[in-house]
């Protein structure tokens, strides 16, 4: 972007894409897009030690960022986008056959930012676990991080990679979770009574770190706090409280939207409530 633009305009203008991109495709995951867009938007506009021209898909010399909740490629791609890594423009091929913008992360066409296919709930952790050990085998002191959904930790592989992480002492790991309480089938505490995360990753012998994720203050000083605990011994979680389909008003704080596309009319409404700052694709 040639503009200075604040967090916030960003993000707003994430939200924009994503609405208009699961209406243009008739398909896609809104709900956890829009409560993820703001800490992504500061791990990647002001965090992240990565741009577009350094990007590697073997991420040397570089932090690496896996999205493990793969479903939620609206938010990641229009970051993605937004930040440089691929033209804006590419946004409107979201989810149409034989294009880069498939319904989850493929390495299948080369996209930029995308280091690992995902869709499979539960596999990213590993696959950035062993990312960042290759990272201290390589003498690399960048960070990997990992973005978890709530309703996704009730995968068992996360906790096998959980306990792996802490065993092995990968303190050079950074994972999210999108702490929204909302997964496909209804809210996560009614699907399998999945509460108190904050616990079981301590109990799992891991740094954890809990915020507000919709406040960039917050946001950005739980990721200052993640690395200041970072090459302790321990690997680091932090826990972003978040609303479910966050900015949109009939949208937030149901799990009604996690994979349902607006009509015509009801992306009007939204967009509406989310104002135009850096321009639509």
């Amino acid at each position: 972007m040639t503009k200075e633009y604040s967090l916030e305009q960003i993000a707003l203008q994430i939200r924009r894409d994503i609405v208009r991109m699961v209406t243009n495709a008739e398909s896609g995951h809104p709900g956890g897009s829009l409560s993820s867009t703001d800490f992504l938007t500061v791990l990647f506009f002001k965090k992240l030690n990565c741009t577009p021209e350094t990007w590697t898909r073997e991420g040397k010399d570089q932090d690496m960022f896996f999205l493990s909740a793969g479903h939620i490629t609206p938010v990641y791609y229009s970051t993605l986008a937004r930040c440089g890594y691929f033209p804006v423009e590419e946004l409107s091929t979201f989810r149409k056959i034989g294009t880069r913008l498939q319904g989850h992360p493929s390495i299948r066409w080369g996209l930029p930012g995308v280091h690992q296919a995902a869709g499979s709930l539960g596999q990213g952790i590993s696959v950035a676990i062993g990312a960042a050990l290759a990272k201290k085998l390589n003498n690399d002191d960048n960070y990997v991080y990992v973005l978890l959904g709530d309703g996704e930790s009730q995968e068992g592989q996360v906790w096998e990679a959980a306990l792996f992480a802490s065993h092995h002492k990968v303190d050079n790991l950074i994972a999210i979770t999108d702490y929204n309480g909302q997964q496909i089938d209804g809210r996560v505490e009614d699907v399998l009574g999945f509460t108190h995360l904050k616990e079981k990753w301590e109990a799992f012998g891991w740094e954890v770190i809990e915020a507000d994720g919709h406040d960039m203050e917050k946001i950005e000083k739980a990721y200052d706090k993640a690395k200041d605990k970072s090459g302790k011994g321990k690997p680091v979680m932090i826990l972003f409280k978040t609303e479910m389909g966050h900015g949109v008003d009939f949208m937030a704080g149901t799990h009604k939207w996690h994979g349902k596309n607006p009509s015509q009319e009801q992306c009007a409404i939204a967009l509406a409530q989310l104002e135009e700052t850096i321009g639509d694709f």
